[in-house]
């Protein structure tokens, strides 16, 4: 691989990054938005734990969702 090829893959692996940082700083506003709807202000400090666990949670179950659809989707063995 030449240096532009490399140059031009790192700058296409940064970008898509960039991308996916606004996107979670996106979903981290609306879900943030739809925990004080149903729970009230989130300026507590139980609030916020509970924020951050909920989100983890959420955050585990779908990257093994994911991981086992990628899976699924090369042909390796793994349920969906």
């Amino acid at each position: 691989m030449t240096l532009r090829e490399e140059v031009l893959t790192q700058i296409a692996a940064l970008i898509t990054a960039a991308f996916g940082l606004v996107a979670a700083l996106a979903w981290n506003g609306a879900i943030q938005a739809v925990f004080k709807a149903i729970f009230g202000t989130a300026d507590s400090i139980a609030a916020q734990l509970s924020y951050a666990v909920i989100v983890t949670i959420i955050a585990v179950i779908a990257t093994i969702w994911i991981a086992r659809m990628v899976s699924a989707a090369k042909g390796e063995t793994g349920r969906l």
